[in-house]
């Protein structure tokens, strides 16, 4: 008979001695309850606050990843300020769109997923490696996403065998696409996309980079209105990150108001944004 652990205050053996180096597996195993996919769900139609617009942009020498700060209920601003982006683990990050708690509950979950897998091989995973994994945790949540709660993320990291900044996209399923770069994902994606696709160089500076998807930002939320613009009464800035081989780095928010504000001052001359040449 095994000993009761709750008045011993020892764990069972199972859990000391985990037979995967799959997180997830091991909880599918001992509480699959707690799998944000396996969630019961109260009758009718749920309203839940949902992330709207994130942009990422590959330069030489790494990838830059951002997200505006609104989230929506219906025709509601939920949330002026939510943070869509976060670190994955030292050479990558996801950014959230879709719906807000199911997406940051998903993106813990797959930051202990990558640090169980270093702790039990002794090794990181790939990059390709991390992208397969977040699509089976989005490919687990399909159920969420029929009932209309889905989490579509954005995926980008630095690829230390490949030496350069990638970028996944993915689908409610977790089906996965790799996008050369540039890719934008939400309710203003459509608006991003089109502005990165007249802007973006293969040969930018990761200043240039980083003033590309702040750029696209803006133009999505010029035309989206689920997507949340510089707000320089709340000083509310986008979250920016930079990916490169010397790790995850968030710009400060001195640096994102003043990358939000110049943006911004030159949108007074010319409100719908730089210019692209014809040829």
């Amino acid at each position: 008979m095994e000993p009761n652990t709750r008045s011993t205050g020892r764990l069972p053996a199972a859990f000391l001695t985990p037979g995967s180096s799959s997180f997830m597996d091991f909880l599918a195993d001992h509480s699959p309850e707690l799998l944000p996919g396996n969630r019961k769900l109260p009758e009718g139609i749920v309203e839940a606050p949902h992330g709207t617009t994130i942009v990422a942009a590959t330069f030489p020498g790494g990838v830059v990843l951002a997200g505006d700060r609104r989230a929506t209920m219906g025709n509601m601003i939920a949330q002026r300020d939510i943070e869509k982006v976060f670190p994955a683990d030292e050479y990558s990050a996801v950014g959230i769109a879709g719906t807000a708690g199911l997406a940051v509950e998903m993106v813990k979950l797959f930051q202990l997923e990558l640090e169980h897998f270093e702790k039990v091989e002794g090794a990181t995973l790939s990059l390709e490696g991390k992208a397969n994994r977040l699509s089976t945790m989005i490919r687990g949540n399909l159920g969420m996403a029929m009932q209309g709660l889905a989490v579509v993320p954005l995926f980008a990291g630095w690829d230390e065998g490949k030496e350069k900044g990638r970028i996944f996209s993915y689908d409610v399923t977790g089906g996965r696409s790799e996008e050369h770069g540039f890719a934008a994902t939400g309710s203003g994606s459509i608006f991003a996309r089109g502005s990165m696709k007249k802007l973006y160089r293969a040969d930018l500076t990761e200043e240039q980079a980083t003033t590309l998807v702040v750029q696209a930002l803006y133009d999505a939320a010029d035309d989206d209105s689920a997507t949340g613009g510089p707000d320089m009464a709340r000083r509310i800035f986008p979250i920016v990150t930079v990916i490169t081989d010397e790790g995850f780095r968030r710009l400060t928010e001195a640096e994102s108001s003043e990358l939000a504000r110049s943006v911004t001052e030159r949108r007074l001359e010319q409100p719908d944004g730089p210019r692209a040449a014809l040829l």
